[in-house]
């Protein structure tokens, strides 16, 4: 759902990301910019085992949003990754280059002290739209 609006640029929001203080994504262009996604279940709690299950949650998350917005993981251009832990990288990658079977987009990875919620991983990127 649309909530303001400029010539070049939409912020868009959905129900789930009522009363927080930023928008699920921005659109400008022909390009949009989804925040950070998290491991969080229907209720909003990050879902229990481990990095790989969050990974794979959040990555649904993001695929939802996406669609949404009206991309598709199949246009992400650029993915961003924080992680609580970089020792958990590769269990976390082994999750994530399943969600992108035709192409892997650029990608930086980092680790962070401390994500929302106690999250382990957290995903933002980058997709064309239209």
């Amino acid at each position: 759902m649309e909530y303001f609006t400029t010539p070049d640029v939409t912020y868009l929001t959905s129900p789930a990301m009522a009363g927080l203080p930023f928008s699920e994504a921005v659109r400008v262009g022909n390009l949009l910019f989804l925040s950070g996604q998290l491991g969080r279940d229907a209720s909003g709690r990050i879902v229990p085992g481990g990095i790989a299950a969050e990974t794979r949650q959040t990555m649904e998350n993001i695929k939802a949003a996406l669609e949404r917005h009206g991309a598709s993981l199949d246009r992400v251009v650029k993915v961003t990754v924080f992680m609580a832990d970089m020792a958990e990288w590769a269990e976390m990658n082994r999750v994530y280059v399943t969600y992108f079977p035709n192409h892997l987009p650029a990608r930086s990875a980092l680790g962070a002290n401390g994500l929302a919620l106690g999250a382990r991983v957290e995903i933002e990127c980058i997709a064309v739209v239209g």
